[in-house]
């Protein structure tokens, strides 16, 4: 039977204890940590050879699916009433409230240095980076971004992503003029905020630890994911024709070719393809 994830806002007291509870466990065990090895292990832009699995590809939604249900699998090892909640950046808006309470995600980096010295997730409640640590240990932020402002994705940038019909086009990168997944990825053009969308956008405007290969490292992440992977599924539902593209891998001489994912082919670190994710239903739903 299908379980439920729910938005972060509509969680009981108890259950929003439940979940930070289980991802504090996990950090206690060691396993936290190998999540955000995976992350980096897969991040690779553009501009570098080698596949593409995470980001800048066809199989940015599917990837994350996948990394999300991983995660989710080892909280429920510890806590089986426990599901990833979604922050709906779209309504919930404010660098005050929710997520950003004492009780769920701890608030804003102090201005100094930016360290989040409230929540659970603070150094002195025991939250210490330990992967990808350069010249801090600790969790930062810099919610709106401080020193350059900028806003999260609105309603109206989400619906644009949604009215694309086509899952993704070649040349399945950064620069894809058209489809959903770079849409809502949020790789745009010219400089600045306008070259930030959607999810890029949200990375963004919590700063910090949060901009990076190294992003897991702040709990916000999965909040952040769960809510693009429930987009993700809406679109699904407004284009039900519409597939995981591209159905083949590119050709030899295709720029692209052992690049990136097609549709049958395994995501890495795992056995799972594209097809065997686009259809989660009998797993979970979201509220």
């Amino acid at each position: 039977m299908a379980y439920t994830r729910k938005d972060v806002s509509r969680l009981t007291a108890g259950e929003r204890r439940r979940f930070v509870g289980a991802v504090l466990e996990l950090k206690r065990r060691g396993e936290y940590d190998e999540f955000v090895l995976t992350h980096i292990e897969h991040f690779a832009p553009d501009g570098e050879s080698g596949l593409r699995a995470a980001h800048m590809t066809p199989s940015f939604l599917p990837w994350h699916r996948l990394f999300l249900l991983r995660f989710e699998e080892a909280l429920q090892r510890i806590d089986p009433a426990v599901t990833l909640p979604y922050w709906d950046w779209t309504k919930n808006r404010g660098a005050t409230g929710t997520p950003w309470t004492e009780g769920l995600l701890g608030g804003n980096g102090r201005r100094s240095d930016r360290q989040v010295t409230t929540g659970p997730f603070a150094r002195r409640e025991g939250w210490i980076l330990g992967v990808n640590v350069t010249d801090t240990d600790y969790l930062t932020r810099d919610l709106g971004r401080s020193h350059d402002p900028i806003t999260l994705p609105t309603a109206r940038d989400v619906a644009w992503a949604m009215e694309d019909p086509v899952y993704d086009t070649a040349p399945w990168d950064s620069t894809s003029p058209r489809g959903f997944r770079n849409r809502i990825e949020g790789w745009g053009r010219g400089a600045g905020q306008a070259s930030w969308r959607n999810h890029n956008r949200v990375h963004r405007w919590i700063g910090g630890t949060m901009l990076g290969a190294a992003s897991v490292n702040d709990p916000a992440f999965w909040l952040h994911h769960a809510y693009v992977d429930l987009l993700w599924t809406r679109w699904q539902r407004r284009h039900r024709g519409a597939r995981y593209l591209p159905a083949r891998p590119p050709e030899p001489r295709d720029s692209q070719y052992g690049r990136i994912v097609a549709r049958g082919e395994p995501l890495p670190p795992w056995n799972s393809t594209p097809a065997d994710v686009e259809d989660v239903a009998e797993i979970y739903v979201y509220a």
